[in-house]
């Protein structure tokens, strides 16, 4: 047992550097302090964003600290505002590596709320 669980061990710890290796080079904008870990962020966003939509819009709860505004306005880049503008742009890079539609921004603005309201006052 001990034997096939070093082979393992020794199988997949390179397959995870190679998997790091190749992982897309993505422009975080601000970054800095999120409500999780990056890594359960990786894993677990969209599930966070689904609570928070039902949260939303069947009880009428909207908490700040999750909402998709905050998330855009810490990772949309500070050079264009935007979260899906280039393809390393933070949503866009991710979803392009791993071949997901990314829907999101088909209702909500995917540009800094800080940039819509320069735009306006222009």
């Amino acid at each position: 047992m001990r034997l096939l669980v070093s082979l393992l061990l020794c199988l997949c710890i390179p397959m995870t550097w190679a998997a790091d290796a190749n992982a897309p080079k993505l422009d975080i904008g601000k970054g800095g302090h999120c409500v999780r870990d990056p890594q359960w962020m990786r894993k677990n966003h969209m599930h966070l964003l689904i609570h928070q939509r039902d949260e939303t819009v069947r009880k009428g709860i909207r908490d700040d600290q999750v909402s998709m505004k905050n998330c855009v306005d810490c990772h949309a880049s500070l050079k264009d505002n935007s979260v899906i503008a280039r393809d390393d742009s933070f949503c866009v890079g991710c979803h392009r590596y791993e071949a997901v539609k990314i829907d999101c921004f088909e209702c909500h603005s995917s540009k800094r709320q800080t940039a819509l309201a320069m735009k306006d006052e222009k």
